[in-house]
């Protein structure tokens, strides 16, 4: 399967953006999707997941309540809406997949066999 990340962008603080993730190669609706980001010198970091058993959407804490997962089965396309945004938001966001993705390994870049390309976000302030 393969991932196609867009939507990226510089924005002000306090704004919004919507990245998208493109499924190819296999069903979306198969495979739970992850957003992964990675700022300058920082690992790279969970942000949020929906995990197809069970239907459970994770996110991370620092963006709890601001970023929201939908997804169109349509466009086979996973959609990360992210609001409020803010200058720590600012990193290389990464679509991942998995289709055997267990709970304990939901916030674990090992827990995912596919990933696209970042796409750059800029928050300034």
């Amino acid at each position: 399967v393969q991932l196609q990340a867009s939507g990226g962008g510089l924005v002000q603080a306090g704004g919004s953006l919507r990245l998208s993730c493109a499924v190819s190669g296999g069903s979306v609706r198969r495979y739970s999707i992850g957003w992964f980001r990675q700022a300058p010198g920082k690992e790279r970091e969970f942000v949020a997941t929906i995990k197809r058993s069970g239907g459970t959407t994770y996110y991370a804490d620092s963006v709890k309540g601001r970023f929201t997962f939908s997804e169109d089965n349509a466009k086979n396309t996973v959609y990360l809406q992210m609001n409020s945004l803010k200058p720590e938001d600012t990193a290389v966001y990464y679509c991942a997949a998995s289709g055997t993705l267990i709970t304990s390994m939901v916030r674990h870049k090992d827990g995912y066999a596919y990933w696209g390309q970042g796409t750059l976000v800029t928050v300034s302030s």
